[in-house]
């Protein structure tokens, strides 16, 4: 497992939930000056409560816990790859890590570091880079090359990490990327910045933001910075592929920047006759009141077939003093102390008018910042949130109607706030909620 801070080799044999291997990543790129944080202190802000906390309190109480710098900790590891080999590609701090066991046949023995990139900024775009510039995440093309999202652009280099063979394009330097990469099966590279869509081509030799080879790029509505909780003031997607094989239509989505937020499609492929690269938009609406100021996502749309799913994550209303704060300190307090988000939205792609459609939508529910996902096998939609008098739970929504079929109630303990992260579930349906404080195993009662 991938944290903020550490790898963790974890046994979930039978009802096991052990780390049995870990590196401290964190405390390596670092050269301890971000140095490890025992587990016993997740553990105790994960059972604690934000209730009656304000800015200050919680600020102090998470540099107590995590230490001076705790706000640096976060946003490390968040997109990370694991090819073929069982080998683990992240980042930390400035560097990329290749983690692997050091045996596979006895994971205690240890995790060992295979390959690392000290400094990737400069040892792929020099010495003269932006300051500003960080790395956003991995992942990797169709043919085994490792991808390295920056902030202003995107590089491929080889799986043993070996930058002399990278390539990579760069983007305007107005330009920002907050968010991980959608790879097609041609190796199209789907990414966005705050202003525009692409598509760059990895052709097995080099990284063509050339029209020749199949490579676009489209401007897309951004407004301003929301005051809470989004990076940025474009999409805070990760773009998602729509269509795949012999389907109709071939598409990439996101929910642009603009302060009501629009669902938008492009065409990944050709432009059909008589279209734009937009293929369409619809503006989301979750089912909010016509005056609702702002109505944004720092997450990914959920696809499932044509359908797609979105959420808010700006509350109607929040503490000024936590405007232009830290995300961790807004995620912290937001739900139990500040005022949660509502709404949702289900909509549906039509291959015959290439048109998007609203299919229901949710005021009512809460989703704050966790990544939303789609369960086959439940047909439902499943989001975090926080909701009085329940606190925090896990609600699943029909896909097809919108109707709450699920919940798992966490009450007011922080371990119940999903921050960023994803939602998962294990074979046999237990879920493994990544929250705040580290991933916690929940078994359901299946009587």
């Amino acid at each position: 497992m991938v944290g903020t801070d550490r790898v963790s080799y974890v046994n979930i044999e039978d009802d096991n939930w052990t780390a049995v291997a870990e590196y401290e990543a964190l405390a390596n790129a670092t050269n301890n000056q971000l140095p490890a944080v025992p587990n016993k202190n997740f553990s105790t802000f994960g059972k604690s409560s934000a209730a009656g906390m304000n800015a200050t309190s919680m600020d102090i109480y998470l540099k107590s816990l995590l230490g001076e710098n705790c706000s640096d900790r976060f946003g490390n590891g968040g997109y990370s790859v694991v090819d073929n080999k069982n080998i683990l590609y992240v980042n930390y701090g400035n560097n990329i890590y290749a983690f692997a066991l050091k045996n596979p046949y006895k994971p205690s023995e240890g995790i060992k570091k295979c390959y690392m990139i000290e400094d990737v900024v400069t040892a792929i775009q020099g010495k003269n880079h932006l300051p500003s510039v960080r790395v956003s995440g991995l992942s990797m093309t169709y043919d085994g090359h490792l991808i390295i999202t920056f902030s202003n652009g995107i590089a491929v280099v080889d799986r043993d990490l070996n930058t002399t063979c990278a390539s990579f394009c760069r983007f305007n330097d107005s330009e920002y990327v907050s968010n991980s990469i959608a790879v097609d099966e041609n190796n199209g590279i789907h990414v966005a910045s705050n202003s525009a869509m692409y598509k760059l081509v990895w052709t097995g030799t080099k990284l063509s933001d050339d029209e020749a080879d199949g490579a676009w790029s489209q401007e897309y509505t951004s407004s301003v910075q929301p005051p809470m909780i989004k990076f940025g003031n474009g999409t805070g997607s990760t773009p998602t592929l729509m269509g795949f094989g012999n389907d109709k239509d071939k598409l990439v989505v996101i929910t642009d920047g603009a302060k009501r937020m629009n669902l938008v499609a492009f065409w990944r492929d050709e432009i059909p006759d008589g279209y734009q690269r937009i293929a369409d938009q619809i503006q989301v609406t979750c089912g909010l009141p016509n005056n609702t100021k702002w109505i944004q996502s720092e997450q990914s749309v959920v696809v499932y077939g044509y359908g797609a799913f979105v959420v808010n994550n700006i509350p109607e209303t929040f503490d000024s003093n936590l405007v232009d704060k830290n995300k961790i300190l807004q995620v912290s307090l937001m739900g139990p102390a500040s005022p949660a988000s509502y709404g949702a939205e289900r909509f549906q792609w039509n291959t015959s008018t290439h048109k998007w459609s609203s299919v229901w939508s949710r005021s009512d529910v809460s989703s704050t910042s966790m990544i939303p996902i789609h369960s086959t096998s439940g047909n439902m939609a499943l989001i975090n949130g926080y909701q009085s008098p329940e606190g925090w739970e896990v609600l699943g929504l029909d896909w097809n109607t919108g109707k709450t079929v699920h919940q798992t109630i966490f009450g007011d303990v922080n371990f119940g706030n999903g921050a960023y992260a994803v939602l998962q579930y294990l074979d046999n349906n237990d879920l493994v909620f990544n929250s705040i404080s580290g991933p916690i195993r929940i078994h359901y009662d299946q009587k």
